[in-house]
């Protein structure tokens, strides 16, 4: 197995605001983290040249396209993060789990739903996949033990 380092850049915060991640949405990042094999998941959003990050504490999203040097460092500008609130506790796996969106960006405060809707498909399908490739095998035998009376 081989790994990858990825720099990401944290430009100053414009705008946060506490709200909530709906619970599917929530449960899939947590899926696809402990599924991983390093401590952040990468979700691709081909439909909007964007990548999310899911980590314990947060998920960023990156421009695809959008790279910056700072002191001599190559790397990916965050536009906008989901920093999950420890703090509360949810009550049920269907509770909703609260979050500060974190605005790094004049852009993202208009394209935020539909960057929610995308990295939810994205999510999915990588889901998918991963169910896809853990089939079952085509064919079982089966090996009955004792003696039918």
């Amino acid at each position: 197995m081989y790994f990858e380092q990825v720099t990401f850049f944290r430009p100053d915060e414009i705008r946060r605001e506490r709200t909530s991640l709906a619970a599917e949405t929530y449960n899939r990042c947590r899926l696809l983290l402990t599924r991983s094999s390093t401590n952040c998941q990468f979700v691709p959003i081909r439909s909007m040249q964007y990548q999310g990050v899911i980590t314990n504490d947060e998920i960023i999203f990156v421009d695809s396209q959008g790279y910056a040097v700072r002191d001599g460092q190559g790397g990916r500008l965050i536009v906008l993060a989901w920093q999950i609130v420890k703090a509360e506790t949810r009550h049920s796996l269907s509770s909703p789990n609260p979050i500060d969106l974190v605005h790094y960006h004049e852009t993202t405060v208009d394209f935020r739903r539909r960057l929610l809707g995308e990295f939810d498909k994205a999510m999915q399908q990588m889901l998918n996949r991963q169910s896809e490739a853990n089939e079952t095998p085509q064919s079982l035998k089966v090996i009955a033990i004792g003696s039918k009376a």
